[in-house]
């Protein structure tokens, strides 16, 4: 597998953004669901990322729900000029704290216009219309209804940039017949490796991927080969799983979260290994033995 320099930055959506970014959803309370435990503590992480020279943060509206997209708002208002705030809608959340599809035209133009009043924009940046299923793994079907509404809704200069979450190559291929995407939101990680061959090819078109789970999920990559491996390096597990990614292709960008300053600046701290081609070898090894 090629070797790409950790650090570098990527094109995305006409900015250049550093490939480390920052995932929002844990910045919600337990389940994703409600306020965060420490309202103080989850203001404190964005400003830190922001400070630490992170301009490339994920969220949606219904994270929490509106709780994540208030909290960037508070912590944030008014966005440094190099900053891309990534929203996805496609979703919705019940009392019960369910997670309800939300797919139909009606429904996109409702979660634009929340995502644009809760971030306190005149314009979203990037939305990825997530495709609901499974989510390990999309399942095929036509999505040229949610892609087509998101499309007026970029001709009305609500929406600047689309993007897809959950889909297929096949899927992708009919998206980008009707507008032209920018990033893929799929499930990847070093052992959920499914995803392969369709990096490559975004990469050849200069379209980000952006793994959500990039560190197994809710449940953390467990690998003794793994531990032993970071240990020889002096990092943390979690520190050489999110390095591989950066290694893995140019055009793949990290969107790690967390509710903690601490775990933030350890995560950041992977984009500063480089990894040889035998410890890459290795942890190509890990993958494909899982």
């Amino acid at each position: 597998m090629p070797s790409f320099n950790s650090n570098p930055t990527f094109e995305f959506a006409g900015r250049t953004v550093r490939r480390m970014g920052y995932g929002a959803m844990q910045l919600a309370g337990p389940g994703v669901f409600g306020p965060p435990k420490d309202h103080t503590a989850a203001l404190a992480v964005l400003r830190e990322a922001v400070a630490s020279g992170v301009n490339h943060i994920d969220t949606s509206d219904f994270y929490g729900p509106h709780v994540t997209n208030q909290l960037i708002r508070e912590a944030l208002h008014p966005y440094p000029d190099d900053l891309v705030i990534v929203t996805k809608v496609g979703a919705v959340r019940g009392s019960d704290a369910s997670w309800l599809p939300a797919q139909e035209p009606a429904e996109i133009e409702r979660a634009v216009h929340d995502n644009l009043r809760n971030l306190g924009i005149d314009a979203l940046e990037v939305v990825n219309m997530r495709i609901m299923g499974d989510v390990h793994a999309p399942s095929e079907g036509s999505i040229e209804k949610q892609v087509t509404a998101l499309a007026e809704l970029q001709q009305r200069g609500l929406v600047r940039h689309v993007g897809l979450s959950n889909v297929t190559a096949t899927q992708i291929a009919e998206a980008q017949r009707i507008t032209k995407v920018v990033c893929i939101q799929n499930h990847y990680n070093l052992v959920h490796r499914s995803d392969d061959a369709l990096i490559g090819n975004l990469a050849a078109q200069g379209i980000a991927y952006v793994p959500f789970f990039p560190l197994g999920g809710f449940t953390p990559i467990q690998s003794s080969a793994l531990s032993d491996l970071a240990q020889t390096l002096g990092a943390t597990p979690l520190q050489l799983a999110l390095a591989w990614l950066l290694h893995r292709a140019p055009n793949i960008l990290l969107i790690p979260g967390t509710s903690s300053v601490g775990h933030l600046r350890e995560n950041l701290q992977a984009a500063q290994l480089n990894l040889s081609s035998e410890v890459l070898d290795q942890l190509d090894a890990i993958g494909g033995a899982s």
